[in-house]
């Protein structure tokens, strides 16, 4: 039988939620390092075991990447070192939920630029949801913290279509196999040598266990739903992000969401919703060759 055509849109859909509960869990855990790595030396703790894993299960040979698509990769291990360092840097100085409101105008803008005409709506409702959940205005913005976030949304935005093209390119997991020892090695000098110093046994078996959670399964996860999703549909999605965490908020911690935030819980949830409906990609590209790249000849052109 033929799959019906909102299939690879659900199934992408279901991968991007998946990836956002797993970084949440991964993300609310790793607050417990902080006092003892620093954040910025947390961040590298995960990147590094998360480098170290893929390098060691995968083995990646240059035989199996084109070159462009080898390229691809080491740039998105750099994006992703600066999007999470950023973004650490921004949330020790703004409260997490104006980091995380400016940090979203970057999926948000993916998904506005490239949106079939028509299917404005869903990021517009998006935005709104996200505003109403992370309430930005009540605190004052730190200038220095402000220019990390929007520099974290660039990043995350760039993060969006280097992924997209990444996937493509290259099979499974073999491409984070070189997109997360890139990212490792971008951390290292920022917060490795301080960080060194500060390791234990328990240390290095938290982040290891933490590597898991995040980034490797939200990062294999979001590199496999963007074979299935346009860029504009994942950018919106993105948005449901600040509603997993109200709502784990609610579940673990007992944080009792206000009216607002309830109601941007419904929006972003409607705007996911509409995405998924509508944010299947028109020729998605066949599954690399194993042992080998995936041949031009090969690719289907993505319609945005």
């Amino acid at each position: 039988m033929t799959a019906s055509p909102s299939s690879p849109a659900r199934t992408g859909a279901l991968m991007t939620l998946g990836s956002m509960c797993f970084a949440q869990l991964g993300l609310g855990l790793s607050v417990g390092l902080f006092d003892q790595a620093g954040a910025q030396g947390t961040v590298w703790l995960r990147l590094a075991w998360a480098g170290v894993l893929l390098l060691a299960l995968v083995r990646p040979r240059p035989s199996w990447f084109t070159r462009s698509g080898l390229a691809a990769c080491v740039l998105l291990g750099v994006v992703t070192a600066a999007m999470m360092t950023l973004f650490v840097a921004a949330v020790e100085r703004l409260p997490l939920g104006t980091a995380s409101a400016l940090e979203f105008l970057g999926p948000l803008t993916v998904a506005v630029a490239r949106g079939r005409r028509g299917g404005a709506l869903w990021p517009v409702l998006a935005a709104a949801g996200v505003l109403l959940l992370t309430e930005p205005w009540h605190a004052g913005a730190d200038p220095a913290g402000v220019a990390f976030a929007l520099g974290a949304a660039a990043c995350w935005a760039a993060y969006i279509l280097l992924t997209q093209r990444v996937g493509d390119e290259a099979s499974g997991i073999r491409a984070l196999a070189v997109t997360l020892p890139v990212a490792a090695l971008v951390t290292t000098p920022f917060a490795g040598p301080s960080t060194a110093g500060r390791l234990s046994w328990q240390l290095l078996l938290a982040g290891l266990g933490l590597a898991v959670l995040l980034p490797v399964l939200p990062l294999v996860l979001e590199l496999l739903s963007l074979r299935l999703l346009t860029t504009a549909a994942f950018g919106t999605l993105m948005a449901l992000e600040p509603a997993i965490a109200v709502l784990v908020g609610l579940v673990l911690l007992h944080e009792v969401p206000g009216a607002g935030a309830v109601t941007g819980i419904v929006l972003v949830v409607a705007a996911g919703v509409g995405a998924e409906r509508g944010g299947a990609r028109a020729g998605v590209p066949a599954p690399a060759v194993e042992g080998g790249p995936v041949h031009p000849a090969e690719r289907r052109e993505a319609v945005r």
